[in-house]
């Protein structure tokens, strides 16, 4: 019997969507292990509650509100998910883990001090209104409001460019991290009259654990995006093969060069390589491909990787000593600040051709630009808004009690490690004797 290519075609195209999906779904995986790894054991079962939470509550409210106020900003009127036709929901499902992605990047920032409740109250804004409103303006829009204003500018289209959501999802996902760190205040004993004070994460095996799993997630993110595996082409059949090579040959030498770069400097600054910061180093790399890895050139994703695996202990370093904001997971460097310079490395690094056509380095620079801007300015703007108000009525975070006890014990009523007990974590300090370089602070 004849096939329609065009029914085969859909088939397979939705089933890989579905695939990558699966993947990027795996990603909250990841994020926990590295979450728990980098706070102290009192505090694990809290972390992991506000993972499972994020995308339970997060995709419900994307499912019910989000994605029809995306669609309401995009001018095609509220038109809520399930509103869609069932084979419409694979394209929704996909679209809902890039958002949980976005909102659960947060749950790091402001770790061992934010109320439950505030944290999933956020959660709520994020996955109804905050995220959907950045994709209704960039992803969802026709050709987008950046495009129109680039347009207006040049007389041409020229719209941002961002592939995978390294600014939409993992630049505004650090921002709003940074932002709610910053109103939450530091946790308890981390800055004082003398200096920073480290207070280190208890499992260093579960953040490099939870980084690989990330980083496995992470080629569903990037090279699931290129949706189309398969495309008809008069009576046949085409297969997409160099777009997806592109996105995936660009995924991982960005990735390594990240690790790389992180490492360097922090050996360059301290002497030692410190495996955290390479950890992370390989996931700056890889948000700062994600926006732009269908048009950068091989030497790009080098350059990319490594400029965002490098600037991870620079920027990191001036977020806790000259800002003195208490990023406990460091989701700005890793997430924010990367993915800002991942989308506006786009025309500096792109490979012949790759530019649209009419646009010059200049003219594609712009648009990054502003889009960035506008993607920032919303974020800081509602995020402020939002946890400003929890903290007005005293629902942001936990008392100073509580956090000395741990949030696993005050928010939940349980230990994550009931068979050590809690003598020895009440005993030590939070940091009080330790310095920002690891080292023993002298009386």
């Amino acid at each position: 019997m004849a096939v329609d290519p065009s029914v085969l075609v859909e088939g397979v195209n939705n089933l890989w969507i579905l695939v990558v999906t699966f993947l990027i779904f795996f990603m909250h995986a990841g994020f926990a292990m590295l979450e728990a790894g980098q706070v102290r054991a009192k505090n694990v079962a809290n972390q992991l509650t506000k993972n499972l939470l994020t995308w339970s509550v997060g995709v419900s409210l994307f499912f019910i509100v989000g994605y029809g106020v995306s669609n309401l900003v995009a001018g095609f009127g509220f038109d809520p998910a399930f509103n869609l036709a069932p084979t419409d929901w694979i394209d929704w499902l996909f679209g809902a883990v890039f958002a949980m992605t976005a909102a659960t990047i947060v749950s790091g920032a402001v770790a061992g001090r934010a109320k439950l409740r505030a944290y999933v109250t956020y959660t709520v804004a994020l996955a109804a209104v905050i995220y959907p409103v950045v994709i209704g303006f960039t992803w969802t829009a026709e050709p987008g409001l950046v495009a129109l204003v680039t347009g207006e500018l040049f007389g041409t289209q020229i719209a941002f460019q961002d592939f995978a959501g390294g600014m939409i999802v993992h630049g505004m996902g650090g921002l709003a991290g940074l932002t709610a760190a910053w109103i939450l205040g530091p946790r308890l004993g981390r800055f004082d009259e003398r200096g920073v004070n480290v207070i280190p994460g208890h499992s260093m095996t579960f953040a490099v654990l939870g980084t690989l799993m990330l980083a496995f997630g992470w080629y569903g993110f990037n090279v699931g995006t290129q949706f189309e595996i398969f495309v008809t082409e008069g009576d046949g059949i085409a297969f997409m093969g160099e777009a997806l090579g592109r996105v995936a040959m660009t995924t991982t030498l960005s990735m390594a060069a990240g690790a790389m770069g992180a490492g360097l400097v922090a050996w360059y600054k301290t002497g030692k390589v410190d495996t955290l910061y390479v950890a992370n180093g390989l996931l700056a790399g890889l948000v700062g491909i994600t926006a732009i890895p269908n048009t950068t050139a091989w030497w790009g994703a080098f350059v990319v990787g490594g400029l965002a695996g490098a600037q991870l202990p620079i920027v990191f370093a001036f977020v806790e000593k000259r800002l003195q904001i208490d990023d406990v997971c460091a989701v700005f460097p890793v997430h924010g600040s990367a993915g800002i310079l991942g989308a506006l490395a786009y025309p500096f690094v792109a490979a012949p051709g790759m530019l649209p056509d009419g646009a010059g380095i200049f003219e594609a620079f712009v648009a990054q630009i502003l889009g960035v801007a506008v993607i920032a300015a919303w974020t800081i703007l509602a995020t402020g808004l939002i946890w400003r108000g929890l903290r007005a009525i005293g629902q942001a975070r936990v008392s100073s009690g509580h956090e000395r006890d741990g949030l696993d014990a005050a928010e939940h009523g349980v230990e994550t490690y009931p068979e050590f007990g809690m003598g020895e974590e009440r005993v030590m300090t939070d940091g009080a004797g330790l310095r920002s370089d690891g080292g023993v602070r002298n009386e």
